[in-house]
């Protein structure tokens, strides 16, 4: 279908899908063709979960999740450790590590990284509260699981020396060799983190 045949409803629609990431013009007009094919079986339950979302979903007051409860299930779950907090930048990030299953203690989105380039200052990000909570009797460490983007690293070493007089123990993820990897394929940079990661055999 080409843009001069498509009407107003469904140009509107292809341009909403083209601003997702991921999905450009193109990708977002294909999409739109294969919801409107499968009207029945997909565009009524998309559009019904779509208003659903934006009618619950919120985010937790306390770490900055999207659920539809506040405090969100993570923060309430009683088997989980409140006195480690991991600080992601998104919370696409928290759902990473979730799916990964390897920590059970709390997390902390910041809702980005400090970025002179783009203008975002510490202000800009979820930094007063992630203070709050670190000042907190329970708190006992601090992850900071930003990403290696040099963004991700300023905003981590503002972090670490605004959370470090507090007392709490301030770590971060350690970098290096994926499982699976081989040696001959991986960057340079990821073969220097590995060495300053390195532990006892």
């Amino acid at each position: 279908m080409s843009r001069a045949t498509a009407g107003p409803e469904i140009e509107r629609l292809i341009s909403l899908l083209a601003k997702l990431p991921g999905l450009g013009p193109r990708s977002a007009r294909r999409a739109v063709l294969h919801l409107l094919k499968k009207r029945e079986a997909l565009m009524g339950p998309l559009a019904e979960a779509l208003a659903d979302a934006a009618d619950k979903i919120r985010a937790c007051t306390t770490c900055g999740n999207l659920d539809v409860t506040d405090p969100c299930a993570i923060c309430a779950a009683p088997g989980r450790d409140p006195s480690v907090i991991c600080v992601v930048e998104t919370v696409g990030d928290l759902w990473a590590l979730e799916r990964a299953s390897a920590f059970r203690g709390r997390y902390h989105v910041l809702g980005g990284t400090l970025s002179a380039l783009d203008g975002i200052r510490p202000d800009d990000l979820n930094i007063s509260r992630l203070m709050e909570r670190a000042s907190g009797a329970e708190a006992k460490e601090i992850v900071l699981a930003l990403n290696a983007t040099v963004d991700g690293q300023t905003t981590a070493h503002y972090l670490a020396d605004k959370l470090t007089p507090l007392g709490v123990a301030v770590t971060s993820l350690a970098r290096g060799v994926p499982v699976g990897g081989e040696l001959d394929y991986l960057d340079d940079g990821t073969l220097a983190a590995a060495f300053r990661s390195r532990r006892p055999a």
